[in-house]
């Protein structure tokens, strides 16, 4: 058995991103076979396999950032001569400058031709900054910004939702004249999920598509989309239906300071069963949502306004909160969604008042 380190990348620097692997488990390679590609501060790089032979292990996964040195791939086969450095000695063509799949599908965005970009990165490889510069962007007011951390971790939700969902949109607008100038919105809405719950089980779920499984839970996590300045969090108020409407006030903050501070618990990131997302608190009125799976759907609420509508011969004006409901179409119906919708409806525009903020 040979191990093969993560060599050092010549760029001064003490680790790299797990891109993507290009071989997996069990796979024979050849020498110089792409291997996987890693990102560092300054480019997504190509490392070639140093030598011929079977993968037997893999030490690290796509997303994790390994230091200079690290067992990167462990090899069943006869190892190749050291010739140093791995990268910077990649084929290249005369035609063109070598660049990763990533760093193409930029410059054909951009419209600019690799052939005759100059690279700067390991091996004259070109870098998303030398594409960049080609197309005449870099010099017009432009921030580059790599996604880590919290819209890293946004970015990879939002894909896999947008791969595996099919999400349809029902809205409608609870007539909200009757509340208190002084009513909870966001503990009303959260108690009306609560209603829409009971009448539609099916929507307070999880969906595993390769199981054929559908979860439909009893109790109501319900995961709340919180804006912040380093991206979306979705953290989780737990039995929401067993719960008083100061006990909900009172556990909302203290997520809501949690997220704020970055010192919410991992677990309290998880678990939730449906979500809802007050988007209507900075503006917007509908919307169609994103759905994370496993669950199967998600209610927005808008921004509170006036429509007027015509009573006699009157003009009166009616305030309004909008509301949208997006769902799994895979397993739920329309039907589900659209009864679902108007037990929350009917909840908000009844007599229940819950004081505090909005």
């Amino acid at each position: 058995m040979n191990i093969f380190k993560l060599p050092d990348l010549g760029e001064g620097l003490q680790d790299a991103e797990i891109v993507a692997w290009h071989v997996s488990l069990g796979d024979h390679i050849v020498q110089d076979q792409p291997l996987v590609s890693v990102e560092t501060a300054k480019a997504v790089v190509e490392i070639p396999s140093p030598q011929s032979g079977t993968v037997t292990k893999l030490f690290a996964e796509q997303g994790d950032v390994v230091e200079i040195g690290t067992n990167l791939v462990e090899f069943d086969g006869q190892a190749a001569v050291d010739k140093g450095a791995i990268v910077g000695e990649l084929p290249t063509s005369h035609k063109r400058s070598p660049a990763t799949p990533a760093i193409r599908r930029l410059a054909k965005e951009l419209g600019v031709d690799l052939s005759s970009t100059k690279g700067t990165g390991p091996g004259s490889s070109v870098t998303a900054e030398d594409v960049q510069r080609e197309a005449k962007i870099s010099g017009e007011n432009v921030t580059v910004e790599r996604l880590t951390g919290v819209r890293r971790a946004m970015a990879q939700s939002m894909s896999k939702a947008g791969a595996q969902v099919v999400p349809a949109t029902v809205t409608d607008a609870a007539l909200i004249e009757q509340w208190p100038d002084d009513a909870d919105i966001t503990i009303r809405l959260v108690q009306a999920i609560v209603k829409g719950v009971q009448t539609e089980p099916g929507l307070n779920a999880w969906y595993y598509p390769n199981r054929r499984e559908r979860w439909i839970f009893e109790d109501v996590h319900l995961g709340l989309a919180i804006d912040t300045r380093d991206g979306l969090f979705s953290p989780v108020l737990r039995d929401v239906g067993s719960r008083t409407g100061e006990d909900l006030r009172s556990g909302l903050q203290k997520l809501r300071r949690d997220v704020e501070a970055r010192a919410i618990p991992p677990e309290e990131l998880r678990g939730q069963t449906i979500t809802l997302s007050n988007f209507g608190m900075i503006a917007g009125q509908y919307a169609a949502l994103v759905i994370v799976p496993p669950q199967v759907a998600i209610l927005g609420a808008g921004r509170i306004s006036s429509r007027v509508k015509i009573k006699g011969n009157q003009a009166v004006a009616q305030r309004i909160l909008p509301l949208s409901l997006t769902f799994d179409h895979r397993v739920v119906t329309g039907g589900e969604a659209a009864r679902f919708l108007a037990a929350v409806l009917a909840s908000l525009e009844g007599n229940e008042t819950s004081g505090g903020q909005s």
